[in-house]
């Protein structure tokens, strides 16, 4: 497939009259800068164009809240994190794998049309509402992987490890029996998937690491274990997300929970950190020294009152670090970078601060670059820009926009990002293959899981043992409810 680009986003700039080139699987082959168009008869024309992004943090059933979870009860002292966990558990106890492979589906729909061409899903809905396994305990995941199959959207799954309600190691309580697992039932279900990716050749578009949830979640054992058998792929971990999870930490582990990690866990390059908000000097030395990675969430951190994370390393390009949209309620890579600086400039009472941390005359250039390379990394897959042997991934400008229309070539990637509302992508294309991105054939499936889910009272969760670490592997067979 060859594309001419009338700009392209190479290097951190736009480079005009760009021809490209990728190869059967999906990866750019050829990169000529200066090729007028009478000499490429053959090529898609395209106008100014960035690489995709990779969304590397993504909670997909946690769509369905996005703005359904903003009033407060006024019998209640107050409102935060937790309260809204609590509310977050009573829609996942109402998903089954069709339900969830509908809402994957739509959501992805949307991250294409936005730009992101990869992400990274956090999966810890693993069995039926009540604990039960399903007939194929790989159930839940292969529903994510047909949503991204149907939507051409690179996946990058991470099936994740829970076993404990707390630091205490207390049993699940009822409402998380479905997120049960062992590190052999994790490290099982990412051997299917990488089976599956190399049996059907698409190794380039669906890849396979594992997560860890929380330190609170899992026994030291079993993270270790887990982590070892995985360390070739990428491995994430909710990490310092909130002060009272530090403070928990801090009580029963005697660390923060990032210092831990540091000083017991094989922390490197293969390792993403989500959140990390609560890190303090020597932890964000400590992350810089390892290589590993932090996953920025900012407009969930926003929505759920975390905090700020570590920005002014990370915009001086000490700790790598990408963007992901985790809850859903922003849904935009445009948003999330606008969200990031701002949070700064109004902490600092200044402008342009990534620009003046990163040597950048542009916040926007300096925030792309950096998200484009931390998202790679999160993702394990080759999907650092438009460079030769990096996967062809593309999204059309469309300067129709009202955010951009009339603007120089030069001053599109600042206006994308600090002109509400971000343009969405004219065009995109995933390892060279056009993708849709209408959401309008969808409207109907999703308005029935949405009626299902916010009409009517939820189901009881089913009585079943609470789950232990020494438990069996082996559920029931049960037939999940929509």
């Amino acid at each position: 497939m060859k594309f001419w680009c009338s700009h392209a986003w190479i290097a951190g700039g736009w480079q005009a009259q760009v021809l490209l080139e990728c190869d059967a699987a999906g990866f750019w082959r050829r990169i000529e800068i200066g090729v007028p168009p009478e000499q490429a008869p053959d090529a898609s024309r395209l106008g100014p164009t960035l690489p995709g992004l990779v969304n590397a943090h993504s909670h997909a059933f946690q769509r369905t809240m996005a703005g359904l979870g903003e009033r407060i009860d006024p019998q209640q002292p107050g409102d935060d994190f937790w309260s809204w966990r609590e509310r977050m558990y009573q829609v996942a106890l109402r998903i089954g794998p069709q339900a969830m492979e509908t809402i994957a589906t739509w959501l992805y729909t949307e991250l294409l049309s936005q730009g992101y061409t990869h992400v990274c899903e956090f999966h810890y809905l693993h069995h039926a509402p009540g604990g039960a396994h399903y007939a194929d305990p790989q159930t839940m995941s292969w529903a994510l992987v047909r949503a991204a199959e149907r939507t051409g959207i690179g996946l990058t799954l991470l099936p994740t490890l829970y076993m404990h309600s707390g630091f205490d190691r207390a049993p699940l309580l009822p409402a998380q029996l479905r997120f049960a697992s062992t590190p052999d039932f994790v490290l099982e279900t990412r051997r299917q998937l990488l089976a599956y990716a190399q049996q059907h050749q698409r190794q380039s578009v669906l890849h396979a690491g594992v997560a860890v949830h929380s330190l609170r979640a899992v026994d030291t054992a079993a993270l270790l274990e887990m982590a070892l058998a995985a360390q070739d792929g990428p491995i994430h971990i909710h990490a310092a997300e909130q002060q009272r999870e530090v403070q928990q930490c801090l009580q029963h582990l005697g660390q923060r929970p990032v210092q831990w990690l540091l000083d017991h866990a094989p922390l490197g390059p293969t390792w993403h950190l989500v959140h990390a908000t609560h890190c303090d000097g020597a932890e964000e030395s400590g992350l810089a020294q390892c290589g590993a990675g932090v996953v920025l969430c900012p407009s969930t951190e926003a929505n759920l009152g975390d905090g700020f994370g570590p920005l002014t390393s990370a915009f001086k390009g000490e700790i790598h670090w990408s963007i992901g949209t985790d809850s859903h309620v922003g849904r935009t890579w445009c948003a999330e970078l606008r969200c990031l600086e701002y949070g700064q400039r109004l902490r600092t009472q200044s402008r342009n601060i990534a620009a003046r941390h990163a040597s950048q005359a542009s916040s926007a250039t300096a925030l792309f670059e950096q998200a484009l390379s931390g998202g790679s990394r999160a993702s394990g897959l080759a999907l650092h820009g438009i460079a030769l042997g990096q996967r062809a991934d593309l999204q059309e400008l469309d300067l129709d926009d009202p955010a951009l229309l009339g603007l120089p070539v030069d001053s599109l990637l600042d206006a994308s990002v600090f002109s509400e509302p971000g343009p969405r992508a004219r065009q995109v294309w995933v390892a060279g293959r056009r993708v849709q991105t209408q959401l309008a054939p969808l409207g109907a499936s999703w308005r029935e899981v949405m009626s299902q889910l916010w009409q009517g009272a939820p189901p009881a969760p089913e009585p079943r043992p609470r789950f232990t670490p020494s438990s069996t592997d082996q559920g029931t067979p049960c037939q999940p409810s929509n």
